[in-house]
């Protein structure tokens, strides 16, 4: 049995071309494992998915041990998330796909960083990300058009130091969340 089948190429994930391709580590990577073919909003499924692994394992950690994890995590994402969706974006043809959400995950984690690990947080936090991964404030926007993966991951990078920065302003300096 094939670990990664060849499977049909949809018009919306070419911007119009048909055919078929192999999943590879790439897909596996830049999909977080199909995730980001989920509908609606692939993107939004892909933070989801973040913040509740991210439960999950955070949970049951020593809270010392939750800062160090959530960087390396995010470090992780980032560092073999952007050569996968480089891959992904070039085999499907289409600059930013909509199925690659390894970004969310990276942008997502960063958001998380230094966050007490309870439900109003993680919440919060996932609120946040989402908000200024889609709104793209100033220079978000810009972040976009750098090249292959660099270009999918640094908006949401950016998305997710907003995020951070107004998590832990909510949490830490104005304690609304504590």
């Amino acid at each position: 049995m094939d670990m990664f089948p060849t499977t049909k190429i949809t018009n919306t994930e070419t911007g119009g071309q048909r055919g078929t391709r192999k999943r590879d580590w790439a897909w596996a990577v830049s999909t977080m494992l199909g995730t980001g073919h989920l509908q609606p909003g692939a993107g939004t499924w892909g933070s989801a998915v973040t913040v509740g692994l991210w439960y999950g394992v955070a949970h049951g950690l020593p809270q010392t041990w939750q800062i160090p994890l959530a960087i390396a995590w995010a470090a992780l994402a980032i560092a073999i998330g952007i050569p996968a969706a480089t891959r992904e974006a070039r085999r499907s043809g289409v600059e930013d796909p909509p199925h690659v959400v390894i970004d969310e995950m990276a942008g997502q984690m960063l958001t998380l960083i230094a966050s007490p690990v309870q439900w109003k947080t993680l919440l919060a936090g996932f609120i946040l990300f989402r908000c200024f991964d889609i709104v793209k404030p100033a220079p978000l926007r810009r972040l976009e058009r750098l090249p292959g993966g660099i270009g999918i991951m640094m908006d949401d990078l950016g998305a997710g130091v907003y995020g951070l920065v107004v998590l832990q302003l909510l949490t830490h300096v104005f304690s609304v969340l504590r």
